[in-house]
């Protein structure tokens, strides 16, 4: 039985991305406990996402790749935030994989 989360069969990874609606963050800081790489709290005490670069990407909306090593980390962080503000999406049609929009 092949996990949700696990890249396909076939190698052909999906390209992933992540942002945070800051208004509906809590500033727990459970996401940065699980992907530091990928989520960091500023100093308004709400989380952003990070840019491989490791910039903080402060815009509303901003988005961040979702590299495949840490996939799992991100997903916990989705599972895991009180305030159910994190959204992964696939960069080819924008639909969201994990996060509180999922059906």
């Amino acid at each position: 039985m092949t996990a949700q989360h696990e890249a396909p069969s076939d190698g052909a990874a999906e390209a992933l991305e992540v942002w945070i609606d800051q208004d509906l963050c809590t500033g727990d800081g459970i996401c940065v406990q699980y992907a530091p790489d990928v989520f960091e709290l500023d100093i308004d005490g709400l989380a952003y996402v990070k840019s491989p670069d490791d910039e903080l990407l402060q815009d509303p909306g901003a988005t961040a790749p979702v590299p495949l090593p840490l996939l799992r980390d991100v997903v916990d962080s989705v599972k895991e935030c009180p305030g159910d503000c994190i959204h992964v999406r696939r960069v080819s049609d924008s639909v969201e994989v994990y996060g509180p929009d999922v059906e």
